[in-house]
């Protein structure tokens, strides 16, 4: 049974660098802004989150399978991993597998960016998918998960 309350928040590559990277699309919010918000939203929904940011493949998928382990709900932005990542696409495919949610997040939309970013090897094993609404992403994922949950 998993715990109900407890999603982990995984941020992928160049994710710390957000405010000074690329602000027109990524906005001027830095991580520790997301971090902020994501425990607010969490503790208004009643669920207890975890957010994390790495830059290394290997530690995003030693993340995914603590939260097989731990029986914990993901939160996803694998950023450049999203497009060609198979380690990560394996990995979340057991979140899913396990009856445990995961949702895929992007703060842009990836669709209406270069060509490569059309394309996610995450999505076709994920409970859902939200892009393009910034920050705000993150809570409609929360939202979806704690309405999964109710």
């Amino acid at each position: 049974m998993p715990e109900a309350n407890r999603v982990l928040i995984l941020n992928g590559p160049n994710l710390g660098r957000l405010g000074v990277r690329e602000p027109e699309i990524y906005g001027a919010d830095t991580f520790a802004d997301l971090v902020e918000a994501v425990a607010g939203w969490g503790s208004e929904l009643g669920v207890e989150v975890d957010a994390r940011q790495t830059d290394d493949e290997s530690q995003i998928v030693g993340w995914l399978h603590e939260a097989v382990d731990a029986r914990a709900h993901v939160v996803i932005n694998p950023a450049a991993f999203t497009h060609y990542s198979y380690a990560l696409r394996d990995a979340a495919a057991q979140v899913t597998t396990s009856g445990l949610l995961l949702v895929e997040v992007h703060l842009s939309n990836p669709h209406t960016r270069e060509s490569f970013r059309h394309y996610s090897v995450v999505s076709g094993v994920a409970t859902g998918t939200i892009a393009g609404f910034g920050f705000q992403s993150y809570r409609l994922a929360l939202q979806g998960i704690a309405a999964r949950l109710a």
